[in-house]
């Protein structure tokens, strides 16, 4: 079955998911959305629409919405009414209630799959991760631990991440919610949070540029988060301590590359017993030299829609868990 589909906004994701897009024997990329018309003549074979309602009224099966936070929900909900399948980027929206419409369209929806772009997931090192601790060898998940920081870059003050009428959150909001959604994936759901939610160098913007935080679930396991744009070297790091041993991911394979190598090591816990072992356990490191993410995520979309497989990530109880977790932290801050 070959979807006809639509990209709205061409920035740098929109034509991300277009080259995986192409790729996939079961979509035809029919139609192009965005604001700029220079990008009009990157694509000169495809249709072109300046405007997203237009886009959307023309013969399609699937939207895959790429643009500003704000306007995400609209064409969501739009797109669910006129019967297509929706795939949108992370952050879904700017808030619980922007969530919350797009829910409520689901429901209207026949049948309809909509799924949020939630990629990290889709990373190797994160999947063995999962398998590691799925298959109960280290024991139940104590506390964990993500860093997840960039560099905000010269123009950060002028950028529209940093246009809370665009964007809705900072640093959190932007980078951080795909830690949130790796920590909630791990360990579940967050009953206990505390907050700082600061703007540490960049005083002239009304967006944070650093949250350090303390999570807690309602069985006890913990978690730490730092979310930065001052974190001048990027860095993803992701500690994971079990009952009998850890797992540690460092780095994640990026566009840019700039996060470093991704690896995973892990070990069993040696305790004084075991000669010379205690703090020092023998450690296995596994490297992963490919992103398949993109590729995995929009597959896994192509097969819910036709069937073959139900919607495990990315869906909108991802997404509003995600946004009410994130709200969490920034009014405990407050």
């Amino acid at each position: 079955m070959i979807l006809k589909t639509a990209i709205i906004g061409m920035g740098k994701m929109g034509r991300i998911r277009k080259k995986e897009l192409d790729l996939h024997p079961g979509f035809e990329v029919v139609a192009i959305c965005d604001v700029n018309e220079s990008v009009r003549k990157d694509f000169p074979n495809i249709q072109f629409h300046k405007n997203w309602e237009d886009a959307l009224n023309t013969n399609l099966d699937v939207v895959i919405v790429c643009t500003f936070n704000n306007i995400i929900p609209d064409i969501v909900c739009s797109a669910l009414e006129k019967g297509l399948h929706v795939f949108s980027e992370k952050p879904p929206g700017r808030s619980i209630d922007d969530v919350k419409r797009m829910i409520e369209a689901e429901k209207k929806a026949k049948n309809q799959i909509i799924k949020f772009g939630f990629n990290h997931r889709f990373h190797y090192a994160i999947m063995e991760t999962k398998s590691i601790i799925d298959s109960g060898r280290y024991g139940k998940i104590l506390w964990a631990r993500g860093i997840y920081g960039k560099s905000g870059g010269e123009n950060f003050e002028s950028s529209w991440r940093s246009n809370r009428k665009l964007v809705g959150g900072g640093i959190l909001l932007d980078q951080g919610i795909h830690m949130l959604d790796l920590l909630r994936y791990f360990l579940g759901d967050f009953s206990e949070v505390k907050s700082f939610v600061e703007n540490c160098y960049w005083k002239n913007i009304e967006l944070e540029d650093n949250v350090f935080a303390l999570l807690k679930t309602s069985d006890n396991k913990f978690a730490m988060l730092h979310s930065s744009a001052t974190h001048w070297k990027h860095k993803f790091s992701l500690d994971i301590f079990l009952e009998n041993g850890y797992i540690c991911v460092n780095g994640i394979l990026s566009s840019t590359r700039s996060y470093g190598e991704e690896s995973i090591t892990f070990a069993k816990k040696q305790f004084e017993s075991e000669v010379n072992a205690i703090g020092k356990p023998r450690e296995e490191t596994i490297y992963f030299d490919k992103d398949d993410s993109w590729r995995l995520e929009i597959e896994e979309f192509y097969d819910c829609i036709i069937g073959e497989k139900r919607l495990t990530s990315g869906t909108t109880k991802d997404a509003l868990k995600a946004m009410e977790l994130i709200d969490k932290l920034y009014k405990v801050e407050k």
